[in-house]
């Protein structure tokens, strides 16, 4: 699943994939995964593309908030948590220092596996 988000939002020109292993320190998910878009509309579009790729793909979302404003958008998928911000939205929250006890992954990896499979 974690590749499978990471391919879908480098795809629709998310910024700045960062993803977080947080199982060590948090019971919430597995994994957060971090980007930005360049707008409002870019958050929705990647929202919806995620969601859509990944309810073909039979992963079901569990929870969603922030749609309407666009601002923040969190998809719930259970072990893995998305987090899509307006870039501004992204520098004020600044998750990725919240959470900086957390494991950074090297999201290349995951890109280079999935482009070498399509």
């Amino acid at each position: 699943m974690l590749s499978k988000i990471i391919k879908v939002l480098d795809d629709k020109k998310a910024k700045d994939i960062t993803v977080l292993r947080i199982d060590r320190i948090s019971t919430i998910a597995d994994y957060f995964i971090i980007c930005h878009g360049t707008s409002v509309t870019h958050t929705r579009a990647i929202a919806d593309e995620l969601e859509e790729k990944l309810e073909t793909a039979g992963i079901k979302l569990l929870h969603k908030e922030g749609y309407n404003s666009g601002k923040w958008i969190l998809m719930d998928y259970g072990a893995v948590i998305v987090h899509i911000f307006t870039e501004e939205e992204r520098k004020f929250y600044d998750l990725e220092r919240i959470w900086s006890d957390a494991e950074k992954i090297n999201v290349d990896n995951f890109l280079q596996i999935n482009y070498n499979n399509t």
